[in-house]
């Protein structure tokens, strides 16, 4: 069985405290194979939708309002605290 490479602790408000930038995910880990992104939103951001995997929103910190393409029930209102997964292939 392959060893952990990282075994140190990450203090994700330390991490977004690095970087300013909207729209520009940062990589600050990895499980499974997969990235674990961080992060800053502003404004709108295009609909688009991601084929290969589902997409998961965290919300640490403001409000974030996810848009779902053909969706009945209205917008997602995501508060700190709350998280959402949007499913692949489904644009938002």
């Amino acid at each position: 069985m392959p060893m952990a490479t990282n075994l140190s602790k990450q203090n994700i408000y330390e991490k977004a405290s690095q970087f300013s930038a909207h729209w520009t995910p940062k990589i600050i880990g990895e499980l499974n194979g997969q990235h674990v992104k961080l992060a800053k939103l502003f404004g709108e951001f295009g609909w688009h939708s991601h084929q290969g995997e589902d997409e998961l929103f965290l919300v640490l910190k403001g409000q974030v309002i996810i848009q779902l393409r053909n969706n009945q029930n209205g917008d997602i209102v995501l508060n700190e605290g709350d998280m959402f997964i949007v499913p692949r292939g489904v644009e938002h």
